[in-house]
């Protein structure tokens, strides 16, 4: 992604103004790809590195990638709403960019811990191509169902989210996790390779 490809811009949402960008790699898009971030109230937003990684990633595959803040977050007007506000500010913002960038592109999903739990509750609304769960905050909030290729990674050293958790929430849906050996929530050193991991996985 390059300051040329970058839009920063400003919708309106249920909660009032809602701060997003987007990354689009031209125009001729593989599909729209929806990023969201961790929690609001301990430091998340749309600049956290996980969350910029997983759009570079979808970027290089040819997506619109689009991020943006939850309510009461940067220049995104609202407060905090236990994930039932912050799932219509997703939907909000799908359907602008669905209107900038066309309304029968595909849509992908992924979120970063909080934006995990999110994101699934988006795809429970419409009809995403396929999701992309970091660090999938499973001991915090009801993680509903999610399709059996959804791409699902985690640090084994989590100190946020025990892999434990997330094995036990996967285990009953027979969903496979891939998980970094040594990393924590943050995969701090490890974004290169989660970056090669998700388009590894994402690829036809």
């Amino acid at each position: 992604m390059t300051p040329r490809t970058t839009e920063r811009f400003t919708i309106t949402g249920p909660a009032g103004a809602i701060e997003v960008v987007a990354n689009s790699p031209g125009p001729a898009l593989r599909g729209i790809a929806l990023v969201c971030h961790p929690h609001p109230l301990q430091g998340g937003t749309l600049d956290n590195k996980v969350v910029q990684t997983l759009a570079k990633a979808f970027f290089s595959l040819g997506y619109a990638a689009v991020r943006f803040n939850f309510r009461g977050v940067g220049a995104s007007a609202g407060s905090f709403d236990e994930g039932r506000g912050e799932t219509e500010d997703a939907l909000a913002v799908l359907a602008d960019v669905q209107s900038r960038y066309g309304e029968a592109l595909p849509i992908a999903l992924a979120g970063f811990s909080f934006g995990s739990f999110v994101v699934t509750r988006v795809a429970q609304r419409i009809a995403a191509e396929r999701l992309v769960l970091v660090g999938a905050a499973v001991n915090r909030f009801e993680v509903p169902k999610v399709p059996d290729d959804t791409i699902v990674i985690h640090g084994e050293e989590d100190d946020v989210v025990p892999l434990a958790d997330v094995l036990a929430w996967a285990r009953p849906q027979e969903l496979p996790v891939v998980v970094f050996p040594g990393s924590g929530h943050f995969f701090h050193g490890r974004l290169p390779q989660l970056t090669r991991i998700v388009t590894s996985m994402w690829a036809p």
